[in-house]
């Protein structure tokens, strides 16, 4: 995949799958440690040790409409191409913690993508799924949590609706443009 934020969608579809009301997105980038990492953490339904380990060979899946699962080994392959690696902790009906690492600075690295459109996309598909998305470089922060926004809405205003979606796209390309000194 071209940008990381694919490898994201791609991944928080395996969350939604697995049941998870709530999805938790990090992404840490310390330019000082020259490291990126993702961290995709979910309460969904979870997996033993070796479903965990197992879903890493892509002729693992659970689908029934194919026979390959590609999202998790291709974001491993990614993860290694840029000397970091990728781990996976999963308790049954607990939920799944995935964490991809890169060496910030690889040339092989792919960008990171448009995370305004992947969380849009990922809201618009799963309207009653909450998402907690946090960026961090260095030791500044951005937060989204649809809770909060929900909250603020009420039950009546979906996160779907147009101007909303409009709204916490624009959010998110202000915050991550603060982040990064104005540049998105």
């Amino acid at each position: 995949m071209k940008e990381l934020a694919l490898h994201i969608l791609d991944l928080a579809q395996n969350s939604i799958t697995a049941g998870a009301d709530l999805i938790k997105l990090t992404i840490n980038e310390s330019l000082k440690n020259d490291i990126l990492s993702i961290t995709i953490e979910d309460n969904g339904c979870g997996m033993d040790v070796t479903q965990a380990e197992k879903v890493k060979d892509p002729f693992v899946t659970s689908r029934t409409s194919r026979k390959v699962g590609l999202g998790i080994p291709l974001m491993l392959a990614a993860c290694q191409r840029c000397e970091g690696n990728l781990s996976i902790e999963s308790q049954k009906n607990v939920g799944t913690k995935l964490i991809a690492t890169f060496k910030h600075s690889h040339i092989d690295r792919a960008p990171m993508g448009n995370m305004a459109e992947t969380i849009g996309c990922l809201i618009i598909g799963s309207e009653n799924i909450d998402f907690v998305y946090v960026h961090i470089i260095d030791q500044e922060e951005f937060c989204l949590d649809t809770r909060e926004i929900r909250q603020t809405l009420g039950a009546e205003v979906p996160l779907s609706e147009p101007d909303v979606l409009d709204w916490i796209k624009n959010y998110i390309n202000e915050g991550l443009s603060n982040l990064r000194g104005g540049v998105i």
